[in-house]
């Protein structure tokens, strides 16, 4: 198995990425029929049979790995002018991560398991969230 980590470009929290998850599969015209998340990227995963129905995305969000959504599948979209794509299909819930800072860089790219940040449990407190997220933008955490 093997995730993927993308930045969440022009998304400033986790709570804005959760506003757009309703959005974007109709901006797209991208209608899967069920209750789920889509984002289209250029390239298709090589290890795309490593990633469906059992890896996540872990997004990047304001310098700070700090949610996943499962993948559930990868499906191959091409344009009316004959453009290809990959539609990422994700569960529609975001799981909140222990945050992990990450620096920019371009696309996507794989993430192995021993190194994706682990979940935050239900019971962790969101005060405490914050204030992780802060000493990861200050490169202390």
């Amino acid at each position: 198995m093997i995730h993927m980590v993308k930045l969440c470009v022009g998304v400033s929290s986790i709570e804005e990425l959760e506003s757009y998850r309703d959005e974007r599969a109709h901006w797209w015209d991208a209608d899967y029929g069920e209750d789920v998340h889509v984002h289209r990227t250029r390239m298709m995963p090589k290890r795309a049979a490593e990633m469906e129905g059992k890896a996540s995305i872990y997004w990047v969000i304001a310098g700070v790995i700090g949610c996943r959504q499962p993948i559930l599948r990868l499906a191959p979209f091409t344009d009316p002018e004959g453009q290809t794509f990959c539609d990422i299909i994700m569960a529609p819930d975001l799981v909140r991560t222990v945050p992990y800072p990450k620096r920019p860089f371009q696309g996507w790219r794989y993430l192995r398991p021993e190194d994706a940040p682990p979940d935050l449990g239900a019971n962790d407190d969101v005060g405490s969230e914050v204030i992780a997220v802060e000493l990861a933008r200050l490169g202390l955490l």
